[in-house]
């Protein structure tokens, strides 16, 4: 069972209510103020009110009805594709237009991640704001939660830097009314994340246990500072390798019980909470997320709706999202991921009896899913693996409750592997590639080493056009280190990244898969939404929109 669900307590709410609702005029007395002047927040209290902050991270990176960063980074990208399926999908044409890149600036992306991103921040201002004012008189532990706050805070503005690039730097709550921000550079928003991040992580806590868990403490701290260098060449024109580098390490040297667990699906198991390879996750509970925003639902926007006699779901899934052939291609047959990562072939019931489709062309016929995909535009039941890397409990609800983890472990050794690959040391990279691959070629433990040299060659990503329209043939040759791309997709594929990686290896805007071509270089950013450009003369819109 989660022990993270980051409820507000009564004596918080009350208080944050005393602010929210200060103009109104009671002729009772004002408990509100008696709350505020005689509560002392203890441990659970302060994490419950500094959790208020937290929860936008679930909607912000995956929630159900969420456009928001796992599916941007996702369906842009070579790995996954949201077709047009018999049963719908099409949403007006919005999946369409992220897998060809052509999306507009009133796409509910692009709001998805402004609005979460931005309510998080508000949210932490509102809190420091609270702490600073001596509304929530905290008297112990003020400076770590003030620090934590704002860690929490920078990682809000991580993606708002990833996806729109410049924006405005907001830090203050009690701002006057029609304020309208200005808008920053990329080079300064990257210079307030790393500028918080670094001041405020010596204060963060050392523990690595249930009262850290799912939020930033130093080593999480230490994990997003360290994806931040990692991207710093795209962020700023100025690479950090070096500085990447020194993160992992404080993390690999960590000594707090972090490590790559035996099998990589105990990570995304139901119950992974307890797992080591987690640094930082979005914590998720059935039964507090269940339906809406806040859901983990990868189950249902994957499945189709015969499959829930397969895992006896309460509710039958929606299909949709699955597997680009081309990526799945790449896998060596012996990789335990192709398995372990994807949902393939005949689908039964749980008690063993074949399934049928119900939908399309393939009513009443084997419910097969095989790695072939015609189309962006056009799909039946059977067509693409379906995602499967996170466990899918007998009986799950609309929500899952397995945390997402958004750093782990095998990450921050390959971080730290590109890093000493682009810095000139391929063969040390070789050697924490190598110990990331062992866990998944346990039939075959040969094939699990890697060596420089290897790291150094191309994709083997067959790019190029490939639906029932087009075929094109591009390669991956000719994309430096990347083998290494490669080794990035085998591992992180179906965690919201790729396309990050993508940009990251010059691929995103250059390169054509299934249905989309590029389509201009200025899509490694979005635009920012056309409603908050219009209300604020003071934001420039990204080039090209």
């Amino acid at each position: 069972m989660k022990k993270i669900h980051y409820i507000l307590s009564s004596a918080v709410v009350l208080t944050a209510a005393a602010i929210t609702f200060s103009c109104t005029k009671l002729k009772d007395k004002d408990y509100a103020t008696i709350v505020a002047s005689n509560f002392t927040p203890g441990t659970e209290d302060i994490a419950s009110l500094l959790g208020a902050g937290y929860t936008y991270w679930r909607p912000l990176e995956l929630g159900r009805s969420a456009n928001s960063v796992f599916r941007t980074n996702e369906i842009s990208a070579d790995e996954l594709v949201i077709p047009e399926r018999p049963n719908g999908w099409v949403d007006g044409g919005i999946y369409r237009r992220v897998h060809e890149h052509k999306w507009t600036s009133d796409e509910d992306n692009c709001y998805q991640i402004w609005n979460n991103a931005y309510a998080g921040i508000t949210t932490c201002n509102r809190v420091i704001y609270q702490i600073e004012n001596g509304l929530i008189p905290i008297t112990t532990g003020k400076d770590a939660a003030l620090a934590e706050l704002k860690v929490l805070r920078a990682s809000f503005y991580y993606p708002l830097c990833d996806f729109f690039g410049s924006v405005p730097i907001i830090t203050k709550f009690d701002l006057p009314a029609g304020f309208l921000p200005t808008q920053s550079s990329r080079q300064e928003v990257y210079n307030f994340i790393v500028s918080e991040i670094t001041t405020n992580l010596p204060l963060l806590s050392k523990a690595n246990d249930q009262t850290t868990y799912g939020k930033f403490n130093q080593w999480a701290a230490h994990a997003l500072l360290a994806k931040v260098y990692l991207n710093a060449g795209v962020y700023t024109g100025t690479a950090a390798w070096d500085k990447c580098i020194i993160e992992c390490d404080a993390i690999i040297n960590s000594g707090v019980g972090f490590g790559l667990e035996a099998s990589q699906s105990s990570v995304f198991a139901t119950e992974n909470q307890n797992s080591k390879e987690i640094i930082f996750a979005i914590p998720f509970d059935e039964k507090f997320t269940a339906d809406g925003a806040n859901a983990f639902a990868l189950h249902m926007e994957s499945l189709e709706p015969e499959n829930q006699a397969t895992y006896n779901f309460q509710y039958s899934p929606w299909g949709g999202i699955c597997a680009i052939p081309q990526f799945i291609n790449t896998f060596d047959p012996d990789d335990s991921r192709l398995k372990s990562n994807w949902i393939q072939g005949q689908q039964y019931t749980l008690a063993g009896v074949p399934i049928n489709g119900s939908l399309g062309a393939y009513t009443g016929k084997p419910l097969n899913y095989i790695n072939v995909v015609p189309g962006v535009d056009s799909t039946e039941e059977v067509h693409g693996f379906r995602l499967g890397k996170f466990e899918y409990k007998q009986g799950a609800l609309l929500g899952l409750s397995n945390d997402f983890p958004l750093f782990r472990y095998a990450d921050v050794l390959m971080m730290k592997a590109e890093s000493m690959l682009r810095s000139g040391d391929a063969n040390g990279a070789a050697l924490l590639v190598t110990q990331v691959r062992q866990r998944n070629f346990t039939a075959n433990p040969a094939k699990a080493t890697v060596t420089g040299a290897d790291l150094q060659k191309g994709s083997t990503y067959d790019y190029g056009l490939r639906n029932h329209l087009n075929t094109t043939h591009e390669g991956g040759a000719d994309i430096q280190y990347g083998r290494f791309l490669d080794e990035l997709a085998w591992e992180f594929n179906t965690e919201g990244r790729r396309r990050q990686d993508l940009i990251r290896f010059g691929v995103y805007t250059k390169k054509s898969w299934l249905s989309h071509s590029p389509n201009g270089d200025y899509r490694a950013l979005l635009p920012l939404p056309r409603q908050e450009v219009v209300k604020n003369t003071n934001l420039k819109q990204n080039t090209g929109y």
